[in-house]
């Protein structure tokens, strides 16, 4: 079978946890490799709606097999409340392992991410959740780690070397009383209590699986353009949402993944700080929010919205080494009479094809648009390909031939059954 790796190719929020729920009916396993609850996933099994945060979405399936990778950062009063949640759903949690590599988000992680934000004249745009802080640490070697936090007497003692550092920081620089030792061990234990039978070496789990020849899902959160290294720094995430996080975030050689998925919008949305040269800051924008229910899953915030940018998808095309995408929310643009596609950037009378790097070109970049015929007809009761109307059809081959990739998936609506698969993707490997 396959391993399959499914990346964002915007700025996130591109419908990854209900494509994520669509391929898991096809694998044993799906692993998360990169990010934190600053992610959020919303999948919809038959009238309801299921929202997680850390936990794959792959859960909602019994008897699939789910990763938390050791690239993740976790909080663990937060994996708890999403346990209890799908156990109160019906759902078990039998079939979920925690990397024992993966690194907790302590309580002063949370309060120094809100705290530094609030403090910067430029906004990032953090979710707060301590994300960033949390990877830092990993980063400064200070981490703690879930099999720390799973070792009462290690934990105790990587608490004991690292809050009176933490707590200097607190206190003399943002005014803020800190932490005891005591307060954090008694809260985390009673969570360890909770999971710690789930902590194993995940990368040993999904390797193992690689060589029964199971097939294997590799689920991102955030997109292309968070992506700590190649997305709009530095208005960004903390850690690789790209393709290559993959390997790095859940131990397996790049050369084992057999297909990179896309998942992209049939439009544009951003969240937060930083340049969008496609934003429609008018009614049209406005309308697309409230046709596509625009707002964070994580934090409710409204999100800005604009047409198709195929310049950006063209670059996560090639960072990612795509080797398909799945269009989602084309309904979205059922009404609309003309559907404005950017196909280039004008920068001081020069024509770009590519995506500057640059954030202060990209801030003056205007939009170069083609313009599409709407097909101004519904689209969400659509099964397959030649249920599209025409000019639907038309729209998706020019993005595919724009950008330069296949379309493997169409969404046209949240359910599972609004889903016109064009190419299986997981397959027999020879």
């Amino acid at each position: 079978m396959s391993i399959v790796t499914l990346v964002g190719t915007q700025w996130g929020d591109e419908g990854k946890g209900k494509i994520t729920d669509v391929l898991a009916a096809q694998a044993d396993m799906v692993a998360r490799f990169q990010g934190g609850n600053n992610a959020g996933h919303t999948v919809v099994v038959g009238s309801k709606e299921y929202k997680l945060h850390l936990i794959p979405s792959g859960i909602l399936y019994p008897g699939k097999t789910c990763i938390i990778g050791n690239g993740v950062v976790v909080d663990p009063k937060v994996l708890c409340e999403e346990m209890q949640y799908l156990h109160e759903a019906g759902f078990s949690t039998d079939n979920l392992f925690i990397s024992d590599k993966a690194h907790v988000i302590m309580p002063y992680h949370k309060v120094l991410d809100r705290l530094e934000e609030e403090a910067r004249a430029a906004k990032i745009g953090t979710t707060g959740r301590g994300i960033g802080p949390a990877y830092v640490d990993k980063y400064m070697r200070s981490g703690i780690r879930i099999g720390d936090m799973v070792n009462r007497e290690r934990f105790r003692s990587r608490l004991d070397d690292i809050l009176p550092l933490k707590n200097r920081i607190l206190q003399q620089v943002y005014g803020h009383p800190g932490f005891t030792a005591d307060e954090i061990l008694a809260e985390y234990s009673s969570y360890a209590e909770k999971f710690s039978d789930r902590v194993t070496d995940t990368s040993l789990l999904v390797n193992e699986a690689y060589r029964e020849g199971k097939g294997i899902l590799c689920e991102g959160a955030q997109g292309t353009f968070l992506d700590i290294d190649h997305g709009t720094y530095p208005f960004v995430t903390s850690s690789n949402s790209t393709s290559g996080g993959a390997a790095t975030g859940l131990g397996i050689g790049p050369n084992r993944i057999t297909q990179v998925l896309g998942v992209v919008k049939a439009y544009s949305t951003r969240v937060g700080g930083g340049p969008f040269p496609t934003e429609l800051s008018n009614d049209v924008g406005d309308l697309i929010r409230e046709r596509g229910r625009e707002y964070g899953t994580t934090t409710g915030r409204p999100r800005r919205c604009g047409w198709f940018d195929a310049v950006m998808v063209r670059y996560a095309v090639r960072v990612n080494g795509l080797t398909g995408l799945a269009v989602t929310l084309l309904d979205v643009l059922d009404m609309f009479e003309t559907i404005s596609i950017c196909v280039g950037y004008e920068y001081r009378g020069k024509r770009l094809t590519e995506f500057p790097t640059d954030l202060e070109i990209l801030q003056e970049c205007e939009p170069i648009y083609v313009e599409l015929p709407g097909w101004q007809q519904d689209t969400t009761q659509a099964q397959v390909w030649e249920d599209l109307p025409e000019q639907a059809q038309n729209f998706l081959r020019f993005i595919a031939d724009e950008v330069g990739c296949p379309i493997q998936i169409v969404s046209v609506g949240p359910r599972r059954d609004q889903t016109i698969i064009l190419r299986e993707i997981f397959s027999k490997v020879q």
